[in-house]
């Protein structure tokens, strides 16, 4: 039985092989890269097989390169070129009886496949699984005729190597294959299914939060209809129409910000410009909350991104900073570098975050702030910093404020470009 354990070896090797592809599929999404991966796990196995031939009688080697000619012909299509490797092989041992045998064997072997492999893919799983076995038995059944009747080895021990163990280790490798093609598959349906899942709830989310400020707007425009309105009230009601209008277009704004981020332009951004910029916006309305906004800034320190956006990402955050302290309360906006990285810190004093709402943040649909908000603004957040390749690192406690830390990578600056600035800054706003 010597035959047969060197084979059931190396059928154990290329089960084995097969785990490790696993296991680098599993980590692909790309359905070309599986591809590829499946046809370099049939090509190392058909060459794994010859490495293992066994020698029969007089230099005739027999193997299990069938196994993976037949699977790879039915599944992928390529039964023409490993039946041609097979033919190129068996020429470099001789070009003798032995060798036209092989030939007209695997030619016979290599045009059935290809001609198969269509019907075949059309099939279900299971009718694949036993179609491959049998045809493997039919083609074993072919080659121990054609070449082993005559060869004075053990009987049992060639038949049932050649008989059992090539169509088992087809059966084994085909069960493998469908078992790995519906785990993809289902893989592939559960992201769709979440992504739709995703954008049902944030469209609902969307269409809640335009739907009160267009009711409202609509309310205020009937009472300008009113004959008796005064003048004192026409322009009030104007006045909220407009407010209410533009907070439907920024949730408007903030989607499609999400929706477009590979929109990006490439442009120099000066941390330290930007970020004044953004504080001086929102300088008022921490005013009237009794907020101090406090600044600290390192060299002036330059990174690639959208100024737009990257002044939108900053509003948002500084202005959910301000929201977070209604009693009043510090903001602080601190910058620091490394040699190859750019870290902006956004700390606030206020009523702090549970771990809970931590690990959603960033979520389409969920805020922190119940009915006032719809997530929108924190996801255009984690989008425009993803975009601009950097991250966010949010810490918080409740009652003792939140800090938002921005790492993006630090575009080398050169003297012309700007002046370095050796003494960190310290502006204080109030």
């Amino acid at each position: 039985m010597d035959l047969t354990e060197h084979f059931f070896f190396n059928l154990s090797l290329l089960i084995v092989l097969m785990f490790f592809c696993v296991l680098w599929v599993e980590r692909l999404n790309n359905l070309l890269q599986i591809q590829q991966i499946a046809i370099l796990y049939f090509v190392v196995s058909f060459f794994l097989c010859f490495a293992f031939s066994y020698p029969i009688h007089d230099g005739f080697l027999f193997d299990l390169k069938n196994i993976p000619l037949i699977i790879s012909g039915l599944y992928m299509g390529l039964g023409p070129l490993l039946g041609l490797l097979t033919i190129c092989i068996k020429a470099f041992y001789g070009i003798n009886d032995s060798f036209w045998v092989t030939f007209t064997l695997y030619g016979v072997i290599t045009i059935s496949l290809w001609r198969l492999s269509p019907v075949f893919l059309k099939l279900s799983s299971n009718q694949r699984i036993y179609f491959s076995v049998g045809l493997t038995f039919l083609f074993s059944l072919i080659q121990t005729v054609l070449e082993f009747l005559h060869l004075p080895y053990p009987k049992y021990d060639l038949y049932f190597a050649v008989l059992f163990i090539q169509p088992l280790g087809v059966g084994m490798i085909a069960y493998f294959m469908e078992e790995i093609t519906r785990t993809i598959l289902l893989r592939q349906h559960l992201l769709n299914s979440k992504r739709l899942e995703a954008v049902e709830q944030m469209g609902a989310s969307i269409s809640h939060e335009i739907r009160n400020p267009l009711t409202a707007a609509i309310g205020f425009v009937q009472l300008l209809q009113s004959e008796n309105i005064s003048m004192e009230s026409r322009a009030q009601y104007l006045s909220i129409i407009k407010k209410e209008l533009k907070s439907a277009e920024r949730v408007i704004q903030d989607y499609l910000t999400f929706s477009k981020t590979e929109d990006f332009l490439t442009e120099t951004i000066h941390v330290h410009d930007q970020l004044m910029q953004a504080v001086q916006a929102l300088q008022l309305t921490a005013k009237k909350k009794s907020i101090k906004i406090k600044t600290f800034f390192s060299n002036d320190l330059v990174i690639i991104g959208d100024k737009q956006k990257f002044h939108q990402c900053f509003i948002n955050i500084m202005k959910n900073g301000i929201e977070a302290m209604p009693r009043g309360g510090t903001l602080t906006i601190e910058t620091e570098s490394t040699s190859s990285a750019v870290n902006i810190l956004i700390k606030d004093t206020g009523t702090g975050m549970t771990p809970d709402q931590l690990v959603r943040l960033g979520e389409p649909y969920y805020s922190t702030k119940g009915n006032k908000g719809t997530g929108l603004g924190l996801m255009v957040v984690y989008s425009i910093v993803s975009a601009m390749n950097g991250t966010i690192h949010v810490e918080s406690e409740i009652n003792s404020g939140t800090t938002f830390k921005f790492t993006f990578p630090l575009l080398s600056q050169s003297l012309e470009q700007i002046e370095i600035l050796e003494n960190k800054k310290e502006y204080v706003l109030s």
